[in-house]
C-alpha cells in the first residue's frame, strides 16, 4: 500500500517514519517549504528520542519515506491519505479549531484520483469525520473513498515505543472495505497480539478525547490530594502508592506536581467540554478538571513567594526544566514557564537551564538568563526549583550545589528528593503534598 500523511507536526512524522518502519511506501507532505527542505537534510523540526535516526534511515538507506509540498503529486496512486494537521484551541473559544482539517479534506478531494480511504488521525471533536466525508462528497462519487477516524495515543518523549508496542489500535469505520484495509495496515503489530478495538466513527472520536480528560482528571484529583496532604500533615507519595496498588485506580498519573500542560491534555479537555455544551450534556466533572489545573501553578506561585514573605525583588532563582515533561522540547501549556514568568513580574531574577527546551523558551521568555549546565543556572542562587524530572536532575550533587548558592532553598515540585536527606543538609526543602 502506498500511504500519505498530510502534515509533519508531531503526529504526522511519527506516524509517517513509523510507517515506514513497517515496510510501507510513505509520503510525508507539508505546505511548509522550509520544514519539508529541513527534513530532506535529516533536520527533525522537534525533538523526539529516536526520531532523527529514523528520519535519516528510511531516507537514505530504505528509501521507503519521502518527502513533498505537493499533495496533489504526492495522492497519484495512493491508497490512503491520513490527516494529521493542527488542531489547536480557537483562539477566543475552548473549541478545537478545525480549519486545517477541513481545508485539507478539500485538497485531497480536488487529487482523489482512485478509490483511496481517508482517515482522520488528528485529534478531533466527534462529528468531524463526518463532516470530512461530507467535503469530499461534493466533489467525489461515494464509490471513490471512504473516511475513517484512527485517533492516536501518542506520548511525547516515547513516541516511537508507543506507535510500534501500542496499548491499542482504534478503528473508527463504516464498511467492511475499510476495516480490511485497516487491518492489513496494522497487519505489523499482529505479532504483538496488539488489541483491535473495532467501532463507530463517532466512538472512535470520543474515545481519544475521554481517554486524555480521564488521565488529565487522575493527575488534578491527586494533585488535590496533595493539598490536603499537606495541611494535616500526611505524605502524596504514600498515599498515591497505595491507592495505585488497587488495581481498579493503578499507579500511572497518580503523581503530584505542579499541574499538566503540554499539546494535548489542556485544549483536548476543553474541547471535550466546548463539544459536550453543544449537544447540551454536562460533562462537570471535566469542567472541574480544566478550572482546577489552570489554578495549580498559581498556588505553586503562591507557595513560592509565602517562603520569602510575597517579596522576591532581587531574588534570583534557578528553574531546572522548562519542557512540560521531560524527554521532549516542547514549551506549550508548560507550567514551568508560567512560573518562571510569574516570578519574573514579581521582581525576581530568573536563570534557567533545559536539555531540549530552551531554544523554545527563549521565544516566550526572552527576559531570563538560560544557562549551559545545571551548575552554571545554580551558582548565586537564592532557592532551586526543579520543575521538570528530566534524568540529570534526579542525581543532582546538592553538596556542591550548595557552595555554589547564595542561600539553600529547594522547591522539588516532582517530589524526586527526599525531605530528610536534604534538611539533613541544610537545605531548607518544599515538596508537594508532604
Amino acid at each position: 500500500m502506498k500511504l500519505v500523511i498530510v502534515g509533519t507536526g508531531y503526529v504526522g512524522l511519527v506516524s509517517g517514519l513509523c510507517f515506514a518502519e513497517f515496510g510501507f511506501e510513505t509520503i510525508c507532505v507539508d505546505k511548509d517549504n522550509v520544514r519539508i527542505d529541513n527534513l530532506k537534510k535529516g533536520i527533525c523540526p522537534f525533538f523526539e528520542p529516536g526520531l532523527e535516526i529514523l528520519l535519516n534511515k528510511h531516507l537514505e538507506k530504505t528509501k521507503l519515506l519521502s518527502l513533498s509540498s505537493s499533495l496533489s503529486e504526492s495522492m497519484v496512486g495512493a491508497d490512503i491519505v491520513f490527516i494529521t494537521v493542527g488542531t489547536p484551541a480557537k483562539r477566543l473559544e475552548d473549541d478545537a479549531d478545525l480549519r486545517a482539517v477541513y481545508n485539507v479534506a478539500d485538497e485531497i478531494a480536488n487529487n482523489i484520483n482512485k478509490y483511496c480511504l481517508v482517515v482522520t488521525k488528528s485529534t478531533v471533536p466527534v462529528g468531524t469525520t463526518r463532516e470530512v466525508n461530507k467535503i469530499i462528497s461534493k466533489k467525489v462519487k461515494k464509490e471513490k473513498f471512504d473516511t475513517v477516524s484512527n485517533p492516536e495515543f501518542l506520548r511525547e518523549g516515547s513516541a516511537l515505543n508507543d506507535f510500534m508496542h501500542p496499548d491499542r489500535i482504534v478503528i473508527g469505520c463504516d464498511n467492511i472495505k475499510s476495516e480490511k484495509m485497516m487491518r492489513e495496515l496494522y497487519r505489523p503489530l499482529y505479532l504483538l497480539e496488539t488489541p483491535i478495538v473495532l467501532t463507530s466513527i463517532e466512538s472512535a472520536e470520543i474515545i481519544k478525547y475521554a481517554s486524555n480528560s480521564f488521565l488529565a482528571t487522575k493527575i488534578a484529583f491527586i494533585n488535590q490530594v496533595a493539598d490536603l496532604c499537606e495541611v494535616v500533615g500526611g505524605n502524596v507519595q504514600d498515599v498515591a502508592k497505595a491507592m495505585g496498588l488497587d488495581k481498579r485506580i493503578g499507579s500511572k498519573f497518580l503523581h503530584a506536581g505542579p499541574g499538566f500542560g503540554g499539546s494535548c491534555f489542556p485544549k483536548d479537555i476543553k474541547a471535550f467540554i466546548s463539544t459536550a455544551k453543544k449537544f447540551n450534556v454536562d460533562l462537570s466533572i471535566i469542567d472541574s478538571v480544566n478550572y482546577s489545573n489552570k489554578k495549580r501553578p498559581e498556588e505553586i506561585v503562591s507557595k513560592i513567594l509565602k517562603h520569602f514573605n510575597n517579596n522576591v525583588k532581587d531574588k534570583i532563582f534557578s528553574i531546572l526544566g522548562l519542557s512540560f515533561k521531560p524527554n521532549t522540547d516542547d514549551i506549550r501549556d508548560s507550567t514551568s514557564i508560567f512560573i518562571a514568568d510569574s516570578l519574573y513580574k514579581k521582581g525576581a531574577i530568573i536563570k534557567a537551564y533545559d536539555p531540549q527546551g530552551m531554544k523554545n523558551a527563549k521565544i516566550v521568555l526572552p527576559n531570563i538568563q538560560y544557562s549551559l549546565s545545571i551548575d552554571e543556572s545554580c551558582f548565586g542562587v537564592d532557592a532551586i526549583i526543579i520543575a521538570t524530572e528530566w534524568n540529570e536532575f534526579r542525581a543532582l550533587n546538592f553538596k556542591l550545589l550548595k557552595e555554589k548558592m547564595k542561600d539553600h532553598v529547594i522547591f522539588d515540585l516532582r517530589n524526586i528528593y527526599n525531605k530528610d536527606e536534604l534538611t539533613n543538609l541544610e537545605f531548607v526543602y518544599y515538596g508537594i503534598g508532604k
